[in-house]
């Protein structure tokens, strides 16, 4: 278990957790990258940008 970044809350973590996996915050709702794996941390994930076909 570690804590959201954007509200605080706790994060509840599954055990094979790899870098890298995106994660919910059940509490605000924000999308978080694993950043490190041992031990847990976690950052707002990245926005992905729609590349209409380019």
């Amino acid at each position: 278990m570690t804590t959201c970044p954007e509200c605080g809350a706790d994060v509840t973590l599954h055990d094979d957790l790899e870098a890298g996996e995106i994660v919910d915050c059940t509490t605000c709702g924000v999308e978080l990258e694993v950043i490190e794996t041992a031990p847990p941390v976690l950052d707002r994930a990245p926005e992905l940008e729609e590349d209409w076909g380019e």
